[in-house]
């Protein structure tokens, strides 16, 4: 039998998901002051509507759409600037927990991550690193099926085209 809603404490499953809201968040603000401010928003909206959620799919699919719709809302409200993202990048915070790799190369994975496009690099975090399927990543981003395929397509490819281009040769 599913859980009610009401059994589920909101602030607790908040806490845990908090990693990944914000390196969502990060690849929609690209800048590290906005991605935190959006998830504070976006705690403080969930926990507020949380009676709106109906349980059905992942609370974090939920709540990365409200970031998306957060996002744009404020940034059509307050016309942003595109973000510059090198505090993001210096501060290595797209690094998933139990990610096996030295500093230096987390640093490199997450500026070729943070480089990409807009779009892309959201697509690219949803599925491949999330691990959201396409439908899944469709619904958060509000997009259709075709074009999370071909973005996520691209940011493959540029991201091959750029490891392929810093990757020493090996004999």
């Amino acid at each position: 039998m599913p859980t009610p809603v009401a059994a589920i404490d909101i602030r607790r499953d908040l806490v845990g998901l908090l990693p990944k809201l914000r390196r969502f968040a990060l690849t929609l603000a690209g800048d590290l002051t906005d991605a935190d401010e959006l998830v504070q928003g976006v705690c403080q909206r969930g926990i507020a509507k949380f009676h709106l959620w109906n349980n059905d799919g992942r609370l974090e699919s939920w709540l990365y759409t409200m970031a998306r719709h957060q996002w744009v809302e404020e940034s059509r409200r307050h016309r942003l600037r595109p973000a510059t993202k090198g505090s993001a990048l210096e501060q290595g915070e797209l690094a998933t927990p139990g990610m096996r790799t030295n500093p230096v190369e987390a640093s490199e994975a997450h500026q070729m991550v943070t480089s990409l496009p807009e779009g892309l690099a959201s697509v690219f975090l949803l599925v491949d690193v999330e691990g959201h399927s396409y439908k899944q990543a469709a619904d958060i981003l509000g997009i259709s099926l075709s074009t999370v395929a071909s973005r996520l397509s691209g940011a493959r490819l540029r991201l091959a085209t750029q490891g392929h281009s810093r990757s020493p040769r090996r004999f």
